[in-house]
């Protein structure tokens, strides 16, 4: 009977010992986390999400959640009968459609996931980027075809008040934080991209690592041709390829760019249709998706995978199993 207890025990044992080595860097770090995709729909990849941040907290990380909610917004729009219009691919947003944005995402996705993770214990307190000047923006104008063109309420990040959420993360909590903004200069509330955000966040926390879920396995090398993923990339590199990414890919790899860029160690874009990919991320030797270094980290990094200290190796073609 104690050989049979043995041998189903030692799995779960190996398993846990090859965490260690990550459990003792990342331990008291920041790790930025943006919840979107697919994993915002379905409801056993939501409770999955809501498992693995309350693991990294118990693991000592301190983790920040930062979404969006497109599918949720358009549903809403669609039953408020308000009809949404595309210039260059960006939703015009007028001041009736953003008072649905700002309910949907303070009021809707984010009450859901504050209370998905309070399951768990008393840790996730909301907020929004309008909390405590969190987020400030003023209005995005794209340019097309040569003019500023006026697409409403979307907003541009000016500047980051970190004050709020390092509060939290001293008292173990781990802020959940909706992706809308209010403007200085017109004290009007803007919709800013989630992915942005997060990054821009990630930045002025000086967090260890950016993740980023999406609904891919990674940024693919050759896409449509090969579905290989690349698994580890600098920030020049990154930068020649973002004109040849498709429209959604642009602002979570810009995002892993400014973040890396600006101080963060590690961005990486992760398959949130996989069920505990972020703890397949951070905590095994394989990890998952596509990461981001700075050029002058690149060295550093590939010593340490070689040593098996990274979350990705360079034999891993990326994706999940």
């Amino acid at each position: 009977m104690s050989a049979a207890r043995k041998h189903t025990a030692l799995p779960k044992a190996e398993i846990l010992i090859e965490a260690l080595p990550w459990l003792t860097r990342h331990h008291g770090k920041t790790v930025v986390i943006k919840f979107g995709g697919n994993a915002m729909v379905d409801e056993a990849l939501k409770a999955a999400f809501a498992q693995d941040v309350v693991f990294l907290r118990h693991a000592g990380l301190k983790p920040v959640v930062v979404h969006g909610g497109g599918p949720q917004i358009n549903a809403q729009l669609d039953r408020h009968g308000l009809v949404s219009e595309f210039k260059a691919g960006l939703r015009v947003t007028t001041p009736e459609a953003m008072d649905v944005v700002r309910m949907v995402l303070a009021g809707q996705v984010q009450r859901e996931l504050v209370g998905l993770l309070n399951q768990h214990g008393p840790l996730a307190v909301g907020m929004t980027g309008e909390d405590a000047h969190t987020i400030t923006a003023v209005q995005h104008r794209p340019e097309i075809d040569g003019e500023l063109v006026d697409i409403g309420r979307v907003g541009e990040i000016t500047s980051i008040e970190t004050g709020a959420i390092e509060a939290l993360l001293e008292d173990g909590r781990i802020p959940v934080i909706s992706s809308i903004a209010r403007s200085a200069e017109d004290g009007h509330v803007y919709n800013v991209n989630a992915d942005t955000a997060a990054a821009a966040l990630a930045a002025a926390l000086n967090a260890e690592t950016l993740m980023v879920l999406t609904d891919v396995e990674g940024l693919y090398a050759d896409w449509p041709a090969s579905d290989e993923v690349i698994s580890q990339l600098t920030a020049s590199e990154l930068e020649k390829l973002l004109p040849e990414l498709s429209s959604g890919m642009v602002p979570k790899m810009e995002g892993c760019l400014h973040a890396v860029r600006n101080g963060v160690h590690t961005a990486r874009v992760i398959d949130g249709r996989v069920q505990h990919s972020i703890l397949l991320e951070i905590f095994t030797d394989e990890g998952i998706g596509t990461m981001v270094v700075p050029d002058a980290a690149e060295a550093r990094h590939t010593g340490a995978a070689e040593q098996g200290q990274s979350g990705h190796s360079d034999e891993k073609e990326g994706g999940a199993a």
